[in-house]
């Protein structure tokens, strides 16, 4: 459920579009590790009002420096809160629009049909392979990965061996390819390869909270289509949006 605030913004800048709302195309700047539940939403939210949504996919990072340096994006969904303050305190982001959208838990996954096992067996499993993750100082999934494998106690042994990709998919794939035996993503991520499996679940406690917030971009920023990103806003918050997140394994803040 989207919070009063955001609620308010939003219909207010619907109220302010003519009666007939137009098809307008929407930019969506996205962390990669959503891409599976936003394209089921993409094709639901496109047939209901004819809107077209333009979503771009990469780590985020990646996305929040290009929103920086003036792409025109009109919604920025991010896969950890730190990128989004960077723009909060930016002024790039439309007041009161910023809201917490899901969660996510972080996983370790093998290639193929691989049995459970504890996280401290890691460096012995992993032998001389490599450990793929995505970049572990800029990349939420790397970000929170290290930090996790950091208050377990197994950084200083497993970094030397880290594959490091450029978004948490490339990290996923790397695995699915069998080009890294390990590595580490978002539970959801799991969810989308069938040529990998969850071989351990990294402790809640172990890592800050994975919540992944969106908000709109200021209108200095894009100057378009306002109205109709506050429509895809509202739409995010409703009962069509939520099945298809949790379909892929997010979950829901508690403030929501």
């Amino acid at each position: 459920m989207l919070t009063r605030s955001l609620t308010a913004v939003c219909l207010a800048a619907l109220l302010a579009t003519p009666a007939t709302l137009y098809a307008d195309q929407i930019t969506v700047f996205a962390a990669a590790s959503m891409t599976n539940a936003l394209g089921e939403i993409e094709t639901a939210f496109e047939a209901e009002t004819g809107h077209d949504l333009a979503i771009s996919y990469a780590g985020s990072s990646a996305l929040a420096r290009q929103i920086q340096q003036g792409a025109p994006a009109d919604i920025f969904i991010s896969a950890n809160p730190g990128w989004m303050d960077a723009l909060e305190e930016d002024g790039l982001l439309a007041e009161g629009t910023r809201r917490d959208l899901v969660t996510n838990d972080l996983v370790l996954i093998a290639t193929g049909d691989a049995e459970a096992m504890e996280i401290e067996a890691l460096p012995e499993a992993l032998g001389d392979d490599r450990l793929a993750m995505a970049l572990v100082d800029a990349v939420p999934a790397g970000i929170y990965g290290k930090a996790s494998l950091t208050h377990l106690g197994l950084w200083d042994t497993l970094a030397p061996q880290v594959a490091q990709a450029d978004n948490v998919r490339a990290a996923l794939a790397l695995v699915a390819l069998g080009e890294a035996p390990y590595g580490i993503v978002y539970a959801t991520d799991a969810v989308a390869e069938e040529r990998v499996s969850v071989v351990a679940t990294f402790p809640a406690d172990s890592h800050p909270p994975i919540v992944y917030p969106m908000a709109m971009i200021a209108d200095h920023n894009t100057g378009r289509n306002t109205e109709a990103a506050a429509e895809f806003m509202l739409y995010l918050g409703g009962e069509t949006a939520r099945e298809a997140f949790a379909a892929q394994g997010f979950g829901t803040p508690a403030d929501n």
